[in-house]
């Protein structure tokens, strides 16, 4: 039985990579790096700071890694005002509401940019739990975020679905035996499935995501789809 639906935030809830390429390709370019969409795909969607700047600027110190993850952090804010979430979301969220399910965060986004999005949205109050990867030994693609938030909610793997749109955030939910399904808004559906997820969709309207959503739960509560 279906108890809970874990989140992921960047690209799963709200689009941000478009904004994230562009203050990564703008920092960069300060280090005579020029990045395309293919680069910045495969070597820095889902990941945590710490690993894209050592691998991306070997050459920099901890602390200088640091400074340039946090004034390009800063950038992205500045250049985020006015993010929305993805199609149909908030009739998901009623849906969680109707069907008493619970709902987690389940995010590698620093802290303040997590804190920014949510208040952005205005959904600071929808998750039950949050977990970032500040609160985890190790953050995606390591399944520990997955495995705390369904410890903090009280539940199995087998009573939760993930909500993912990036190889690494697939590879922690699946990796913590969580059902998944794949948001294809910044990777391509057929990658999202190779990595592990079941379903691949565009957005929370598709009818086949409501479909398997509505086969969860119990009849007596009624059939419910996207308006």
């Amino acid at each position: 039985m279906l108890a809970a639906i874990l989140f992921d935030l960047d690209g799963t809830i709200v689009n941000t990579d478009p904004i994230h390429f562009q203050a990564w390709q703008k920092m960069l370019l300060s280090y005579d790096l020029h990045i395309d969409e293919k680069f910045y795909k495969s070597r820095i969607s889902g990941g945590l700071n710490p690993e894209i700047v050592k691998d991306i600027l070997p050459q920099l110190s901890v602390a200088e890694g640091e400074k340039f993850a946090d004034e390009k952090e800063a950038l992205f804010r500045q250049l985020a005002p006015h993010l929305q979430a993805l199609s149909g979301f908030a009739q998901l969220i009623a849906w969680t509401k109707r069907h008493q399910l619970k709902r987690a965060l389940v995010t590698n986004a620093p802290r303040q940019n997590a804190e920014f999005m949510l208040e952005v949205l205005g959904i600071k109050e929808v998750f039950h739990t949050i977990v970032l990867a500040d609160d985890c030994r190790a953050g995606k693609p390591d399944p520990e975020p997955y495995e705390l938030a369904l410890n903090k909610l009280g539940i199995t793997a087998e009573q939760a679905i993930a909500l993912e749109d990036s190889p690494s955030g697939i590879r922690a939910a699946v990796g913590a035996g969580i059902r998944t399904i794949g948001i294809a808004s910044t990777h391509d559906p057929q990658v999202l499935q190779e990595v592990g997820t079941f379903m691949a969709i565009p957005d929370f309207t598709d009818l086949q995501f409501w479909k398997f959503l509505n086969s969860l739960v119990e009849p007596d509560l009624g059939v419910s789809t996207a308006q």
